[in-house]
């Protein structure tokens, strides 16, 4: 503004001298002068205005478009994410649809393994018992044989004198002489 303000005094000068008239009176001139500096601001600074307008519409733009994008990829990304998960839920499901088909498979092997080997348990039991009932039997037969023979020998002691035991041996020897 002094450089205004000065060229308007050198005019002031040159009117004086016979040149061309200006006016003095301070605040009209600085009125002039901002007008003058608010003209050239505005004549070249539109440009200026202008293109960083422009470019910040373009950034913007471009950065709604970018977010866009992002949202259609995000968009996308989760759609891919609830496939994966239905589908890995559908795996889930028939694994364990399989595992619970296994189980009663394996628990139904189980149960007739375990029929088997009760059954298998109850002859070898019956068979075990067969064999100690005959057991018992042959034992007591023998000794039921034992204790007979003692009585019949205790009994044909006491009964038998002499000549009769020796008609007896006889006997007995002719048998198994004679059977020989």
């Amino acid at each position: 503004m002094r450089t205004f303000s000065f060229l308007a005094t050198e005019a002031a000068h040159a009117v004086e001298s016979g040149g061309f008239g200006l006016n003095f009176d301070v605040l009209e001139t600085n009125l002039i002068n901002l007008a003058i500096i608010i003209g050239v601001l505005f004549y070249f600074g539109r440009k200026v205005l202008v293109d960083i307008l422009n470019e910040r519409r373009s950034r913007i733009s471009e950065e709604v478009r970018d977010a866009e994008n992002r949202q259609k990829d995000a968009a996308a990304a989760l759609a891919d994410a609830q496939q994966k998960l239905a589908k890995a839920q559908a795996e889930a499901e028939q694994i364990r649809a399989a595992a619970e088909e296994n189980a009663k498979t394996a628990k139904e092997a189980i149960l007739a393994q375990a029929a088997k080997d009760v059954e298998r348990l109850r002859e070898t039991a019956a068979q075990d018992l067969d064999v100690a009932r005959e057991r018992a039997i042959a034992e007591l037969r023998e000794r039921v044989a034992a204790m007979s023979i003692e009585r019949v020998e205790s009994q044909l002691r006491s009964h038998l004198d002499d000549s009769a035991q020796h008609q007896l041996i006889d006997r007995s020897i002719a048998i198994v002489g004679g059977g020989s």
